[in-house]
């Protein structure tokens, strides 16, 4: 009996111990993810992820350890400390290979090493910069990506994407989300989604949406948060919000708003906080503010202000101090200041300049040192340098230069190195590299371009991803 309690002790003790180790011999067992050391650097990581892709990837490497450095290699070489490129950009991967990484921080164990195999089949490297160019007759638009070195032309897969009757202008917000023409007459306004790899066209649901009587110009402010098309048959301006997330167009409350007769070409000021619109038959420019919220419009005092006979293009300078109107009737350019403040208009000291026969389209490039105005009787465009003080205009060295025939909009390219003029009358593209010091234009290899029949509007637009 003794042996046997004795036994029986033994046992409990035992279960006992059992029992008290039990939970201990869990931990760290399990689904837990296993830690790097404290002072480890944790492993970079890449996205997109590895994988096979129809066209060029740009992989960004990070690493979740502040202050670490990344060190990669596309070679098949391992990345260490002193071997590999430092990371700064993402990496543009533009056939198959493999992308190797490292991370390390000083004081610190250096991570381990990321490796990813990326397979980049034969699609078309992704577009940069597109121009969109409204064919009237043929109630289509032409689409063309840009060469990024030598600005030459190349139509996109799809093109031409179809519109409503009679596509007067083409507009595209500052992220080369969306696009929109006007259906000079169709009284409408088609919306599309822009590819962001191939820069093709897809109507948008809800597309067209209604505008005015004759709608024949198009402009989005820089926010890309309102449309505004000018009505030529009605004399007014549609205003629209712009769905950031479809591009579907919602006429503001209050629209349309009033505008001058022969409403034609119409601008916003590079801040978003004035609007502007040439009145054809009234030989006037009309102006208002814009509600930075509702994108109301406003008529600033004074407006609408004298222009010369038939104005038809405005454009306002990138600093938003200058104002500049083609004017077909006189054929020459009206020059203003605007107020800061107000977005009042004063013409400048020796304004109107002189330009070629029916002037028709203003375009100023992006650094605001030089402005060109098409002339569509004398087949030309009109280059100027511009003041920066005071506005004025001087003809550049060269000056006119030769399009095709009936030259109608114009369009200069977002980093300022292109400028393209469409053709109404000759059914195409003319393209011209420009030269940085001078403004000086040189026809581009392969200029001009075919596109549709009786082109008018062009836009060109950065996409950005």
């Amino acid at each position: 009996m003794t042996r046997f309690l004795f036994g029986m002790r033994c046992y409990s003790y035992l279960v006992g111990l059992i029992l008290l180790f039990l939970p201990l011999a869990f931990v760290g067992c399990g689904t837990s993810d296993p830690q790097e050391p404290d002072n480890r650097v944790a492993a970079p990581q890449f996205s997109p992820a590895a994988g096979t892709y129809s066209a060029a990837q740009d992989v960004a490497i990070t690493t979740s350890t502040s202050g670490a450095t990344i060190r990669y290699t596309t070679d098949g070489s391992t990345p260490s400390e002193t071997t590999g490129t430092a990371y700064a950009v993402p990496v543009h991967i533009t056939e198959s290979l493999t992308l190797k990484a490292v991370a390390y921080r000083s004081g610190w164990t250096t991570s381990s090493m990321t490796s990813g195999s990326y397979t980049i089949t034969n699609g078309p490297e992704p577009v940069d910069y597109c121009v969109y160019v409204t064919n009237c007759v043929s109630d289509n638009i032409s689409a063309f990506s840009i060469e990024a070195t030598t600005g030459a032309l190349t139509a996109v897969t799809g093109s031409p994407f179809t519109a409503g009757l009679w596509p007067t202008s083409v507009a595209v917000g500052p992220a080369g989300k969306f696009a929109y023409v006007a259906n000079c007459d169709a009284d409408t306004i088609s919306a599309y989604s822009i590819n962001i790899d191939t820069g093709a066209l897809t109507e948008i649901i809800g597309s067209p949406f209604a505008a005015g009587h004759e709608p024949v110009c198009l402009a989005v402010d820089p926010t890309g948060k309102f449309a505004y098309v000018s009505n030529n048959g009605s004399w007014d301006v549609s205003a629209y919000t712009i769905n950031a997330t479809t591009g579907a167009l919602t006429e503001i409350a209050g629209s349309p708003f009033a505008a001058g007769s022969w409403s034609s070409g119409i601008t916003v000021d590079p801040l978003g906080k004035f609007f502007y619109v040439a009145n054809g038959d009234s030989a006037s420019v009309s102006a208002c503010t814009i509600n930075a919220s509702t994108g109301v419009l406003t008529v600033i005092a004074g407006s609408p202000f004298a222009a010369g006979i038939r104005p038809m293009g405005v454009a306002v300078d990138p600093s938003g101090k200058f104002a500049y109107v083609a004017n077909s009737g006189t054929d020459n350019v009206s020059a203003y200041t605007i107020n800061a403040s107000t977005g009042a208009l004063t013409e400048i000291a020796g304004s109107p300049f002189a330009a070629g026969a029916w002037p028709k389209w203003v375009a100023v490039d992006p650094s605001g040192k030089f402005i060109y105005v098409t002339n569509s009787d004398s087949n030309n465009v009109s280059a100027y340098t511009i003041n920066a003080t005071t506005g004025m205009l001087t003809a550049i060295a060269g000056s006119p230069f030769a399009t095709g025939n009936w030259p109608k909009n114009a369009a200069v390219d977002p980093l300022g190195k292109f400028f393209y003029v469409a053709n109404g009358d000759s059914a195409s593209v003319s393209a011209y590299a420009i030269n940085a010091a001078t403004g000086a234009l040189t026809t581009v290899a392969g200029s001009p371009f075919a596109a549709g029949i009786w082109p008018n509007s062009i836009a060109v637009v950065h996409i950005v991803r």
